[in-house]
C-alpha cells in the first residue's frame, strides 16, 4: 500500500505574515486538488484559516483536527482521507519565554500532535509538531529548550507507538540535520528521514530558499543557501516494513498567477510503501543512541548552570532596583510628580526582575532538570539491554 504525506509551515499569523489570505486559499486550493493520505500543517494560527482549509479539502480530506492548546492554540493541524481513530496532544514542559513577547513561541502552547489513523487494513501513528525557533544560531538561547522538546517527543512516540504499522513524524522541527535535538528525534524513537532514505534526490533547503519570495534580499545577494528544518520521519511497525518510494516538494516555486510563494517554507511529501508480513531490519544501533543521551545531558547540564547565572544576574538586578527605589524616597525633589513616575516604572522593573529570579527560574531549571533525569534512566536502560 502507498501512503502519502504532505507537510508545510503554513507562516499564518494574523496581521504579521505577509499575504496570509491569498496563500491561504492558494494552500487549500492546492490540497482540494491533491491525492495525499495524510497533510500536517503547522503555523496555521487563525481559527478561520483552519475552517477555510477544512471546507475546501472536505472532498479529497474529509478527516481533521485541530490542536487547540495555549493562549493562541498550538497551530497544528491534521487532515486526512481516512478515519481518525484517535487523537491526543502531549504540550512540552517549557515553550521558551513569556516576556519574549515579539517570539511569541510561550503563548502558542506547543507541543507534539498524534492523530492515530485507520489506514486500510493497518494502523498508522502521524505525529506533527513545529519545535521552538532558533532565532540565532551563533548565540541561542532556546538550545536547552529545544532539546527538552525534541526528547519530550522521542518519548512520546515511543510510549505511544505499541500496535502502530507505520510511524511518521512530520513537521518544522527547526533544527538541521546533525543537530542534537534532530539527532534525540532520529535516533531514540528510531525514525528514518525520508530525504535520506531516497537515492539520487535533488538536496533542496525548506526555510530561506533561495527560490522562495519571502526570503530576505541580502541573503538571495550573498547567495547563502537556506536550510533543512521540516522533515518526514517514518518507520515501521514490528510486523511490517517501510520503504520509502518518493520524496519531493510538490508545490510549484510561486502560487499561480502570482508574485509570492505559498509560504516562507517550502512543503515536502513523502510516499512510503508498507507491506505486512515482513521484518523491517533498519534500526539505530544502541551505541549511536547511548551516544545522542549522553550529549543531551551534557548539554543539559550546561543548559542548567546557565540558568543558575540567570538566577544571580536577575536577583543583583532586583537589589539594584530596590535600592534606587529606597532613594527616590530618601531626598526632596523639585519635580515630585516625574519621581512619582519614576517609583512606578523601578516598582515594575523590580516586580519583573523578582519573578524572573524566583518562580520563572524555578519553572526553567525544573524543566531542564527533570529531563536530565528522565534521560538518565533512559540511558540506564540501553545499558541493560547491552
Amino acid at each position: 500500500m502507498e501512503f502519502k504525506i504532505f507537510t508545510l509551515n503554513c507562516w499564518g499569523i494574523p496581521m504579521v505574515s505577509a499575504d496570509r489570505k491569498e496563500r491561504m486559499e492558494a494552500i487549500a486550493t492546492a490540497l482540494a486538488n491533491s491525492t495525499y493520505d495524510v497533510v500536517c500543517l503547522q503555523e496555521v494560527w487563525s481559527d478561520a484559516d483552519f475552517f477555510l482549509i477544512q471546507e475546501k479539502v472536505k472532498g479529497t480530506l474529509p478527516q481533521s483536527h485541530y490542536f487547540y492548546s495555549g493562549v493562541v492554540g498550538s497551530g497544528v493541524c491534521i487532515f486526512t482521507k481516512h478515519p481518525i481513530i484517535d487523537t491526543h496532544f502531549h504540550k512540552w514542559v517549557i515553550n521558551g519565554y513569556v516576556h519574549k513577547v515579539h517570539h511569541g513561541d510561550w503563548f502558542g502552547g506547543k507541543g507534539v500532535a498524534l492523530c492515530k489513523i485507520k489506514f486500510h487494513d493497518y494502523i498508522v501513528n502521524v505525529y506533527s509538531t513545529h519545535l521552538h525557533a532558533e532565532y540565532n544560531r551563533k548565540c541561542d538561547e532556546y538550545y536547552s529548550c529545544r532539546i527538552v522538546q525534541a526528547y519530550e517527543t522521542a518519548q512520546f512516540i515511543q510510549l505511544t507507538t505499541p500496535g502502530a504499522d507505520l510511524v511518521v513524524l512530520a513537521g518544522d522541527l527547526n533544527t538541521e540535520p546533525g543537530d542534537l535535538p534532530y539527532r534525540i528525534m532520529t535516533s531514540l524513537p528510531q525514525l528514518r528521514d525520508s530525504m535520506l532514505e531516497k537515492e539520487n534526490v535533488e538536496k533542496f533547503s525548506t526555510n530561506l530558499d533561495l527560490k522562495n519570495s519571502y526570503t530576505p534580499s541580502s541573503l538571495i545577494k550573498k547567495q547563502l543557501p537556506g536550510v533543512r528544518i521540516d522533515y518526514v520521519l517514518f518507520r515501521a511497525g514490528p510486523s511490517t516494513v517501510a520503504i520509502l518510494e518518493e520524496y519531493l516538494q510538490p508545490l510549484p516555486e510561486l502560487v499561480p498567477n502570482k508574485r509570492f510563494s505559498y509560504s516562507d517554507h517550502e512543503a515536502i511529501t513523502s510516499t512510503i510503501i508498507i507491506k505486512k508480513n515482513e521484518i523491517d531490519l533498519s534500526s539505530i544501533s544502541l551505541d549511536c543512541r547511548q551516544d545522542v543521551l549522553n550529549d543531551g545531558i551534557e548539554a543539559l547540564t550546561k543548559g542548567m548552570i546557565s540558568v543558575k547565572g540567570h538566577k544571580i544576574f536577575y536577583w543583583i538586578a532586583t537589589l539594584i532596583l530596590l535600592t534606587a527605589l529606597i532613594l527616590t524616597f530618601c531626598f526632596a525633589v523639585p519635580l515630585p510628580g516625574l519621581f512619582h513616575v519614576l517609583r512606578v516604572l523601578l516598582t515594575l522593573a523590580m516586580c519583573y526582575t523578582l519573578v524572573m529570579a524566583t518562580l520563572w527560574n524555578m519553572m526553567e531549571y525544573n524543566s531542564l532538570y527533570s529531563t536530565k533525569l528522565a534521560m538518565q534512566v533512559t540511558l540506564r536502560g540501553l545499558e541493560f539491554k547491552s
